[in-house]
């Protein structure tokens, strides 16, 4: 009775085991893992960057500019002009109250060269004079600057002096225009250090001025190794190299898109750095898996892996 007993309790328990297992398969079969992979960005690139020996960060400055103002004293009758106003040199700007003055002429006041109105600082009924001395009088009238003479103004850091040479080609991107990049010339670098900062103050003049461009944008400058051309400032689409693999004859990509890799061919291009270009669909700012992982297929469920050494995922 007992060895009976005994066989029917080892044929439960290995039904029971056959159970789980049965449970357990179909259970992975409806949820399929996971691969845990490292990942890296697709990425905007421009082959004119392989040049670039050198960067520096400043601001659009206009090297002609002035604050407009009266040779005497007197109430302001008219003004016309405002911000945004387009002068020629000699227009005239703005005319004192003739009663207020006892030369009849240094009343009209004009443009002393082609520019832009950048501000007003007086209006209409202000008193005015060469020098402000008193609360209620006005210096200047307006500000006024030559948009033709736009350059950057850079700081270049006094340990890299020696990478920067007057007239160096340069590449020239402004932050309130990320999508545009410009060709520049080195046009002077002061003869004087800033002792507080260690840098020397570069100029950087436009090849050509875009009417987008304004005084005080903030801009970065790439000092080049040589010239490059218009086809160089083209945007690329580029990844790591890694990330490229070749399955069936094709290079492929695999691309997070949810929590799948999905599989994108690729036509490769050249190589920049550890960066290989490539045209295919596939987007900057998306995710790619580094390597060439067996395990991976079409539409396999991945996972990124988290950061750490030895992971070249970004």
């Amino acid at each position: 009775m007992s060895k009976r007993i005994g066989r029917l309790r080892r044929r439960w328990a290995l039904a029971a085991v056959a159970l789980i297992a049965i449970g357990a398969a179909t259970w992975y079969a409806a949820h399929p893992h996971a691969v845990l992979v490292p990942t890296t960005p697709v990425v905007t690139v421009y082959p004119s960057q392989e040049f670039a020996v050198l960067g520096a960060t400043g601001y659009v400055v206009a090297q002609r500019k002035a604050a407009v103002s009266s040779k005497v004293s007197g109430r302001l009758e008219w003004l016309g002009v405002a911000e945004g106003s387009r002068v020629k040199a000699g227009d005239v700007i703005a005319r004192l109250d003739a009663r207020d003055v006892k030369v009849q002429q240094d009343v009209l006041i004009r443009a002393p060269f082609d520019g832009v109105i950048l501000s007003r600082s007086a209006n209409v009924g202000d008193l005015v004079t060469p020098f402000s001395s008193t609360a209620d009088s006005k210096a200047a009238l307006v500000s006024m600057a030559d948009l033709s003479t736009l350059q950057v103004e850079a700081d270049v850091l006094e340990s890299s002096r020696s990478k920067v040479r007057a007239g160096q080609p340069c590449e020239i991107t402004l932050d309130a225009l990320p999508d545009a990049r410009f060709l520049g010339t080195v046009a002077q670098i002061m003869p004087t250090m800033d002792r507080a900062k260690a840098t020397v103050l570069t100029k950087v003049r436009f090849d050509t001025i875009d009417p987008r461009v304004l005084p005080e944008m903030s801009a970065r400058v790439s000092f080049l190794s040589q010239p490059i051309t218009a086809e160089q400032q083209q945007p690329l689409t580029a990844v790591a190299s890694d990330a490229l693999t070749r399955r069936e004859g094709r290079t492929v990509l695999y691309v997070l898109r949810g929590d799948k890799a999905v599989e994108v061919a690729v036509t490769p291009g050249r190589k920049l750095g550890e960066l290989t270009t490539f045209a295919g669909d596939a987007r900057s700012g998306e995710q790619a898996v580094l390597g060439s992982l067996p395990e991976l297929g079409a539409d396999a469920l991945i996972k990124p892996a988290p950061q750490g050494p030895g992971l070249r995922g970004e």
